[in-house]
């Protein structure tokens, strides 16, 4: 910010011109004051402070304020030097504060008074000389102190921008992380859902090798089918890691696709108990049906995995106002999982209630049942 805002030397192109221009109009005052006979005695005095003003500009400009009091010093002895000053002066306005502009204002004032003192303008009163002096001194440092500010603005506005552009960039990409977070773990459900329901028929035929051709092929065309549906699921997961906008469209279960869910677990050769008491769930919010979905999918999951062959009782209840509770049970198995699992399901999941304004509760049961139970709302 400090750099954006500190004033600037001129390019040196700037440099060559204006020293050019000074030259020209301090040749312009001598030349002016040789009319006057009482000035032309001064004419070598002229001359020589005119060629030490001038020789001053390049210090003017690389040091602002010894160059400015230089050439208001030598201001007090010749008009000559009268251009040089009013640019050194202009000078240090424009690029220095407040109080130091002020100082090198002052220095330039006085010098010129002098000047009018032993060197009056015939035909202009001392006093109206000083007024005038006064006036072009006062407007040579509000212009520049003007001009610094507003440099000095617009340098803070475009930081500012800059900063907000940074900020707003940032809060896009983060926004987009948490989007890219949620997208994955909903296609995470999804996919332990569908790996685990092919791991059942897998051991189904592992264990049953002397079913009917008939069966043998059904539940081969389910894996097959199974398989390609877990391909396409990982691959929305890959695309949407690699910011692909895939996911959009996808269309996301409800409340209502519970009882298919469950009928999907049961072709897969689960026992499952399912007690539905909620008589109108028109006024459950999506949000919340969608998050109930989940539950489910994730305990009938977990149970294919850790309980294979064991029945599970799923238990929904509630009504607008009261909240929205579901209970799934199933007898607790101390064998081999039938798949491995990375315990990040449950946390997931319990993310995901947490944020719809809901709590979830899991562990085993005194009796050695798994017991997982969540509570959700539902606004009346």
């Amino acid at each position: 910010m400090d750099e954006l805002c500190a004033p600037r030397k001129p390019p040196r192109y700037v440099e060559v011109v204006a020293v050019g221009a000074v030259a020209v109009l301090v040749g312009l005052t001598i030349v002016g004051r040789l009319p006057d006979a009482g000035h032309r005695r001064f004419l070598p005095l002229d001359i020589v402070i005119g060629i030490a003003s001038v020789g001053l500009m390049p210090l003017v400009f690389r040091r602002p304020v010894p160059g400015a009091i230089a050439v208001a010093v030598l201001a007090a002895f010749s008009p000559a030097a009268t251009p040089p000053s009013t640019v050194g002066t202009l000078n240090v306005a424009l690029r220095q504060p407040l109080r130091t502009s002020v100082m090198v204002a002052a220095i330039g004032t006085v010098s010129h008074l002098v000047q009018g003192l032993w060197q009056p303008i015939e035909g202009l009163p001392y006093f109206w000389y000083a007024i005038l002096v006064f006036v072009v001194h006062a407007g040579l440092l509000g212009w520049g102190q003007g001009t610094q500010a507003r440099q000095q603005l617009l340098a803070s506005l475009r930081d500012r921008a800059l900063r907000a552009e940074a900020e707003q960039g940032r809060r896009v990409a983060e926004a987009r992380s948490l989007e890219r977070t949620k997208m994955a773990r909903e296609m995470h459900d999804v996919l332990a859902h569908r790996l685990s329901l092919l791991a059942t028929y897998a051991g189904a035929l592992e264990y049953r090798p002397d079913s009917s051709p008939e069966k043998l092929a059904k539940a081969a065309g389910v894996i097959r089918t199974g398989v390609h549906q877990a391909l396409d699921e990982l691959r929305e997961v890959i695309n949407v890691l690699r910011d692909e906008d895939v996911y959009e469209g996808r269309p996301q279960p409800t409340f209502g696709d519970l009882r298919a869910l469950v009928d999907e677990s049961r072709a897969a050769g689960s026992t499952i108990a399912y007690d539905d008491r909620i008589a109108d769930s028109t006024s459950l919010p999506p949000a919340t049906g969608r998050t109930a979905y989940r539950i489910v999918q994730e305990g009938l999951t977990n149970a294919r995995k850790h309980a294979a062959g064991y029945p599970v009782t799923v238990l929904v209840t509630g009504h607008p106002g009261d909240g929205l509770r579901i209970e799934l049970t199933n007898p607790a198995s101390n064998g081999t999982p039938l798949m491995p699992g990375s315990g990040t399901g449950l946390v997931g999941l319990t993310e995901r209630v947490q944020l719809a304004g809901g709590t979830l509760d899991h562990g085993r049961e005194p009796g050695g049942a798994f017991r997982l139970e969540a509570s959700l709302p539902w606004p009346s």
